[in-house]
């Protein structure tokens, strides 16, 4: 839908610029491909950051349900390491071995 909504604006843009402009053909194409290419670059954005935030809910839920995870080289479990909400970042607890380690919950799997 959101790809559809982006077409929308640039098809409306270039009708703004052919009917309100004096700009020729080729500065109007230009233009409109420029909007054209911040518009797909801002949803492809968009897209990509949901995803991200997705998968970081994903681990932090598996965390949560008590499952082991595998973050780099490091097996992140309750007993290890805890979980900070705001920062989505996994601290080594005090009296384990990973103990100052800090994992962000993006670089699990």
């Amino acid at each position: 839908m959101a790809y559809i909504l982006g077409l929308v604006i640039v098809a409306l843009f270039f009708g703004v610029m052919h009917f309100y402009t004096e700009l020729n053909v080729r500065q109007k194409v230009i233009a409109t491909l420029l909007v054209l290419s911040f518009v797909m670059g801002a949803l492809f954005y968009n897209n990509l950051q949901s995803e991200n935030a997705e998968h970081v809910r994903d681990v932090m839920l598996r965390y949560n349900q008590g499952e082991n995870l595998q973050c780099g080289d490091l097996d992140v479990t309750k007993t290890n390491f805890s979980l900070s909400v705001g920062t989505q970042t996994f601290i080594g607890r005090q009296e384990s071995s990973y103990a100052g380690k800090m994992v962000s919950a993006s670089d699990c799997e």
